[in-house]
């Protein structure tokens, strides 16, 4: 391999957020200095968490890097939602160490984005190999860089990284002026469904939209009440610490969207969103009382209603889930991209993959049939 000009950081935060933001842009709050500065700040990776931040950085022209790579250390496979442990079981019995492995991502975020973050799009291939030395010089096991952008693939495709693809749901914005004209797109069962959904779900009940400075100490502990279930249920416990909310939100003030449940003006479920310059993003949700139905107001027709209003082109719901499907998400690819540098062990999984591929295709295209779209309307395309 020949020579790459590049280091590893001590953390996001040893970069400053002009010059990492001068990379990573504005477009997804996920890969920006202020998201992933809180969760090194609130404790939410670092120390014993398992995911070391170690940016991969490419210097350029003077003191401004010309490429960063969100990358960290990993001991283990949770909070990334591409699945792996099947291939460390099985590089284990072969006699090696998965972990720690480099993991080149937006932390606890299923969040399709840009992975190699370029002020200077010509250093996209120095950044390639950066991550590669990274790898081989640390005796790791593999490098992987998970929901990329699409527009990356063919870069991290042309370096030979092995390529998997998956499967989201997200809504698309096609000009709707409300929610209404959204639902006159479907077919009318599945129109009926969801407004009988929508009342169900909010009888008693009263939803708020609150943005940046409108979300103050009493509605961020609520949220983290929610959060705490949630995550005990899904995880056994929460990636997040409480400190990373409060944090958040005044690192992105108005790019943080809660949607809150109340009744008789106390909290009972929450969802937390990100707005992006085209995207809003669906992340956590929680609740303290069951309510039928309530978590598909919360996290899908509220945001619905939220993208409309901002005239976005797109909501993110989060990963997997086709109970999404018929709710008007519909079914879209995910990329990541995987570098193992052991032969045996990059021809297994080369093979494993070609097989995935097919099924994850042949799904996406069953699903692509079972839109709640009326047949024909290009919504359903």
């Amino acid at each position: 391999m020949s020579q790459v000009t590049a280091r590893l950081a001590q953390g996001v935060s040893s970069v400053s957020a002009a010059q990492w933001d001068a990379c990573a842009g504005t477009g997804n709050p996920f890969v920006g200095h202020a998201f992933l500065a809180a969760l090194e700040a609130s404790g939410s990776v670092g120390g014993r968490t398992g995911w070391q931040p170690v940016p991969v950085v490419v210097d350029g022209d003077g003191d401004a890097p010309a490429a960063i790579a969100p990358a960290y250390l990993k001991t283990h496979s949770q909070g990334e939602y591409v699945f792996d442990h099947g291939w460390a079981d099985a590089w284990t019995r072969a006699g090696g160490s998965y972990y720690p492995k480099l993991q080149i991502a937006a932390p606890f975020s299923p969040v399709p984005g840009p992975r190699l973050l370029l002020r200077d799009p010509a250093a996209a291939p120095t950044l390639i190999a950066a991550l590669e030395a990274v790898t081989e010089q640390h005796g790791l096991s593999s490098a992987h860089a998970t929901f990329i952008a699409p527009e990356q693939v063919p870069l991290f495709e042309a370096a030979g990284w092995l390529i998997r693809e998956g499967t989201q749901f997200h809504w698309r914005n096609d000009g709707y002026a409300s929610f209404d004209d959204f639902l006159a797109r479907l077919a009318s069962r599945k129109r009926k469904a969801i407004r009988k959904e929508r009342t169900a779900a909010v009888e008693g009940l009263t939803i708020r939209h609150l943005v940046g400075d409108e979300i103050g100490p009493r509605e961020w502990a609520a949220f983290w009440r929610f959060y705490q279930d949630t995550g005990s249920r899904k995880w056994g416990q929460p990636y997040l610490t409480r400190a990373f909310f409060p944090l958040l939100g005044e690192a992105l003030g108005e790019r943080v969207l809660l949607i809150l449940a109340e009744r008789d003006g106390h909290p009972i479920a929450g969802a937390l969103n990100l707005i992006g310059d085209d995207t809003l993003y669906g992340r956590y949700w929680g609740c303290t009382e069951e309510v039928p139905f309530l978590h598909f107001e919360l996290c899908y027709y509220q945001a619905i209603d939220a993208a409309i209003a901002r005239r976005l082109g797109t909501v993110e719901a989060g990963a997997q889930g086709e109970h999404k499907l018929a709710r008007g998400y519909l079914p879209t690819p995910t990329w990541s991209a995987h570098y193992l540098p052991d032969p045996g062990f990059r021809r297994a999984v080369a093979e494993f993959l070609v097989r995935e591929r097919e099924a994850v295709r042949h799904e996406q295209v069953f699903l692509g049939e079972l839109t709640p779209f009326r047949r024909g309307d290009g919504a359903a395309c």
